[in-house]
């Protein structure tokens, strides 16, 4: 039997598994039947949202942080000009920016409801009504569909964490801030995931 078909069958045991432990309230064959047509969106957002939010944190605290202690390298908002590393949030927003030219439907980006731009606030009354609701419950993401330009998207709205003193500092000295009385683990917004389905 082929490698790919072993682990393509392997992944889809454990998954299997994996869904009938959580308790997502299903019988076995209708898992199967979600398996076979792909992994429930919810599940593909959270894996997304994993990753970018420990590249983030990571790079925030890692690389970011400790350049700036030693004096190594500074972090600026004209990093371009400055030859300095991006800002965190400016790094996010790059990668968001790059992911979205591949052109298969796959966005993310920071948005917040005291954004310093206004173009990182919210886009629509759904990224909104979900900045207020991670806003109040911060380990509960915000999902739904959408329909835009006549197709059907599923959006996932994660709370932003204030991850390190660097970020509180930014937004709460930065002359175009609305906000600036943020502290160190407060919710600063979202990471917003959408990607196109098919109903």
């Amino acid at each position: 039997m082929d490698t790919n078909v072993k682990a393509l069958r392997l992944i889809r045991f454990f998954a299997l598994i994996f869904f009938v432990l959580l308790g997502l309230h299903t019988s076995a064959t209708e898992a199967e039947e979600a398996i076979g047509k792909g992994l429930p969106y919810q599940i593909v957002a959270d894996y997304i949202h994993d990753i970018i939010e420990a590249d983030r944190t990571l790079y925030t605290t890692h690389v970011v942080d400790r350049m700036q202690e030693t004096g190594t390298a500074i972090a600026a908002e004209g990093w371009r000009e400055r030859n300095a590393l991006p800002l965190p949030a400016q790094m996010l927003l790059l990668s968001g920016e790059r992911v979205k030219n591949k052109g298969r439907g796959l966005h993310y980006r920071l948005a917040s409801l005291w954004p310093i731009y206004k173009k990182n606030g919210p886009a629509n009354y759904f990224e909104k009504k979900g900045l207020q609701a991670v806003q109040q419950n911060p380990d509960e993401p915000y999902r739904g569909l959408i329909t835009q330009e006549g197709e059907s998207i599923y959006v996932a709205i994660y709370a932003d964490l204030a991850v390190s003193k660097s970020c509180v500092n930014c937004h709460n000295r930065h002359l175009l801030s609305p906000k600036r009385n943020h502290k160190f683990g407060n919710v600063m917004g979202a990471i917003i995931i959408s990607f196109p389905i098919k109903l």
